[in-house]
């Protein structure tokens, strides 16, 4: 069902649009808070009535129907909701992840699961790293981890506040825990993590409301590339034990 007004203004259509969200069933999918924190990230001025008009429209019905319990849930959901920001550029996303494959596969080279991770702030690559912790003798020394450092020590400053981090496989509670300790506005990982990764697949350290920070997360970016390096990786160790 395409969405219309009423009961949304035809602003808030077209830039509903702008996100990809066309029908009741994508707002739906999306969430009314959600879509209004898109929305104020894109740099629209939004009110509370949007907000309530969002919700009417996902429901099928008229603002003014929802119940005052209804919209008091929905500015508490506002108020514990994490930070929406807008994704980078998809075209600037493959390419850094492309550069963070490649770093991956230096890990893979030194015999360390290929990981691959960089901090970039202003367009500018900030910070580097690749899975060390095996050469290392450090069981911190994740992609994250080193990439992180690397930011830091660049810009002297523990706190890399305005800076993407991307990397190869969703973070771990470790890495994801100094990802929000540095401040990093984004996140943008391509393979998800099954066992161990702290953006959604176990644990979402990122959407929990109690932590003073918060990153927006972009998971599943240029994801079999980066999936298909690892698989090969641990095909070969496979491939080598059994030879041996």
């Amino acid at each position: 069902m395409t969405l219309t007004s009423p009961p949304l203004p035809p602003s808030a259509l077209a830039w509903l649009a702008e996100q990809d969200i066309h029908s009741q069933p994508q707002l739906q999918a999306r969430g009314a808070v959600t879509a209004f924190l898109l929305l104020k990230a894109a740099g629209h001025t939004v009110t509370r009535r949007l907000l309530f008009a969002l919700e009417a429209a996902a429901r099928g019905i008229h603002w003014q129907q929802l119940e005052e319990s209804d919209k008091a849930a929905l500015l508490r959901r506002l108020a514990e909701h994490p930070p929406v920001s807008l994704p980078p550029p998809l075209a600037a996303s493959l390419d850094y992840l492309r550069q963070a494959r490649e770093l991956a596969a230096q890990a893979a080279t030194e015999g360390e699961v290929p990981v691959g991770a960089l901090v970039v702030k202003n367009g500018e690559i900030i910070g580097r790293g690749y899975n060390q912790p095996i050469g290392r003798h450090d069981p911190s020394a994740h992609a994250e981890m080193q990439a992180l450092r690397d930011a830091a020590a660049r810009l002297g400053n523990y706190r890399l506040d305005g800076c993407d981090l991307y990397v190869t496989l969703e973070p771990c509670p470790m890495c994801s825990g100094a990802i929000l300790h540095a401040r990093i506005a984004r996140v943008v990982y391509g393979a998800r993590d099954a066992k161990t990764g702290a953006a959604g697949s176990t644990v979402d350290l990122f959407a929990d409301p109690r932590l003073n920070h918060h990153a927006a997360v972009f998971g599943g970016v240029d994801a079999d590339a980066c999936a298909e390096q690892l698989s090969a990786f641990f095909r070969q160790r496979r491939q080598d034990a059994a030879g041996g």
